[in-house]
């Protein structure tokens, strides 16, 4: 076919048209990986997340099942709140008559929380 001085072929339209196409099946298998590696990323994100959350709830678990043992409980007893069963002799450790007795910190007041304007003021015009 011709137009003017311009020879079309069919052979060339199919050639172009082809490449166009190539083109748009190119870009779209690069969206198509770049939207795989993203999801992929955020499949490890909430596998981590899964396990970290599994790995938790056996912990409480063990510690739930260690605090409504009978141990647990003659545990507290006897190291917090310092009972005793009949029948044991409590020792009680005291101080040797006449040692030195071990000095008390002596606290210190906390300093006040001044501004930037407080401290530049004090500077400039306190002496």
């Amino acid at each position: 076919m011709k137009l003017g001085p311009l020879t079309i072929h069919p052979q060339r339209i199919a050639i172009f048209t082809g490449i166009a196409i190539l083109l748009f099946l190119i870009l779209n298998l690069n969206s198509r990986l770049e939207e795989l590696a993203r999801l992929q990323n955020e499949k490890a994100t909430v596998s981590a997340r899964g396990t970290a959350i599994v790995v938790t709830r056996y912990a409480l678990e063990t510690q739930q099942a260690f605090a409504t043992s009978p141990s647990a409980v003659e545990q507290y007893a006897r190291e917090q709140a310092h009972m005793a069963q009949p029948g044991d002799k409590p020792v009680v450790p005291l101080q040797q008559p006449g040692a030195t007795p071990p000095p008390q910190p002596i606290s210190t007041p906390a300093a006040p929380n001044l501004t930037n304007w407080d401290v530049w003021m004090a500077f400039l015009f306190e002496k």
